[in-house]
């Protein structure tokens, strides 16, 4: 029988803890640098999620809400740290009532830096080691081990930025476990040299990660939706690698997460976003498939499926046609399919693909580059193409900008145009960033 794709892509998803998604379809975490000078979320998070709202998908992530104000991502990051006024606390309440105004769920990612503050916020952040970002430019600083007192008190930062998440409206949280931020780099034998209880062996380097779950769930109670994003690997030599994901998969299933986000790489190896990093990628995983996949993370998705019996299975990163999404999760036990990148200049493109308006989203990625050949993201040239890839994502920040600002994006954007424009604005917010 062929399958029946605008079906299973409108079918809606009971987590474990009782919530229910109305489709398959969830708008992905992408940073949007969109707070004020005191890090709280403002009008402009209200104008974008309410778009995406209307959008169609059955959940919103919200870009990464820091839980220490020293340890940002981006100078515009929203961050929960500590005691919050009642300022901050409606502003997130408005947030929240924007993002879930059309009935679908919104659910706020919480989430740590470490090591990839940049050094313009903190010239030396905190980390499992004293390892630095390996990037050209000196955008990051040299990081400073945590001593073993300072790492309990980072557990009760995440379950208390989750139950002031709860407490303002959004549906769930994502405990941001990838992508190279701190509980990443503590998962990551090549950035966790630690000899004491929270490094050495596999269980010791997840031990971060496994206790921030439990004090998260301890926080919003069971029947509040906690999930995680985990890298499949970090596609570099000596890094986490996907037999240690599909391990940490299964224990975290153990621990009663609702849903598992896979996806992978870091700000050195971004295959996140499908760039090339400055080393090869290191990906002996997993053999060729002998069927297509369209997506970066897809082939990981059955082996990680064989570890879960309870938590549900998302994947983000390259899905563009409605037929493969509902491939994936006809074919290869994916629960929910993560939209990104299309997302950022088209708000409705997720609903269009559950009502069938349109079979295949734009690919803007393949178009976005610095200039041609050697100038190009396949550059020879290691700061040339480190520029394609920081250009890339800089584009994808305007976007969200002027969706914000004015309810349309600017896809014309040149690519270098739109990395200067980036860089001013963050560095200008920097400058302004209340301590």
């Amino acid at each position: 029988m062929p399958l029946d794709v605008l079906k299973t892509l409108n079918e809606p998803l009971t987590l474990p803890c009782g919530a229910v998604l109305p489709n398959r379809l969830a708008k992905a975490a992408m940073t949007e640098r969109l707070g004020d000078t005191a890090n709280r979320a403002t009008a402009l998070h209200e104008r974008l999620y309410r778009m995406w709202s209307e959008g169609g998908a059955g959940m919103l992530l919200t870009g990464n809400v820091q839980v220490d104000r020293k340890q940002l991502e981006a100078a515009g990051n929203v961050a929960i740290d500590g005691h919050e006024d009642a300022e901050a606390l409606a502003a997130l309440r408005r947030f929240a009532d924007a993002a879930r105004s059309l009935g679908n769920h919104a659910w706020m990612q919480i989430s740590h830096a470490g090591r990839q503050t940049p050094k313009a916020l903190n010239p030396h952040p905190k980390a499992p080691s004293a390892i630095a970002v390996a990037l050209p430019g000196g955008q990051f600083g040299q990081p400073v081990a945590l001593t073993a007192e300072e790492i309990p008190p980072l557990f009760a930062r995440f379950a208390h930025a989750a139950r002031v998440a709860r407490d303002t409206g959004f549906t769930g949280v994502q405990i941001h476990g990838a992508h190279g931020y701190l509980i990443s780099e503590f998962l990551s034998p090549k950035t966790n040299l630690r000899q004491d209880e929270w490094g050495g062996d596999l269980a010791g380097r997840a031990r971060f990660l496994m206790e921030t779950v439990r004090q998260t769930r301890a926080a919003v109670g069971d029947d509040f939706p906690v999930s995680v994003k985990l890298n499949s690997a970090d596609f570099q030599r000596g890094g986490f690698a996907f037999e240690d994901s599909t391990i940490v998969a299964g224990w975290l299933d153990e621990a009663g997460v609702d849903l598992i986000e896979i996806s992978g790489g870091s700000y050195e190896q971004p295959s996140m976003i499908n760039m090339a990093g400055l080393e090869p990628v290191f990906d002996p995983t997993v053999a060729a498939s002998t069927r297509a996949r369209e997506a970066y993370f897809q082939k990981f998705a059955p082996e990680i499926r064989k570890h879960l019996t309870r938590a549900k299975l998302m994947v983000t990163g390259g899905f563009r046609t409605a037929a493969g999404m509902a491939n994936a999760i006809a074919a290869d036990g994916i629960d929910l399919i993560g939209l990104g990148r299309p997302l950022c200049v088209d708000t409705e493109a997720a609903g269009k693909l559950l009502r069938g308006d349109v079979a295949t989203l734009d690919r803007w990625e393949d178009r976005l580059r610095i200039g041609p050949g050697w100038l190009g993201p396949k550059s020879p040239f290691m700061l040339v193409k480190a520029l394609n890839g920081f250009g890339a994502q800089s584009w994808y920040y305007e976007q969200l900008y002027y969706l914000a600002e004015s309810g349309r994006a600017k896809p014309d954007m040149g690519v270098l145009g739109a990395l200067i424009s980036d860089q001013r604005r963050e560095a200008a917010r920097a400058k302004a960033l209340v301590k």
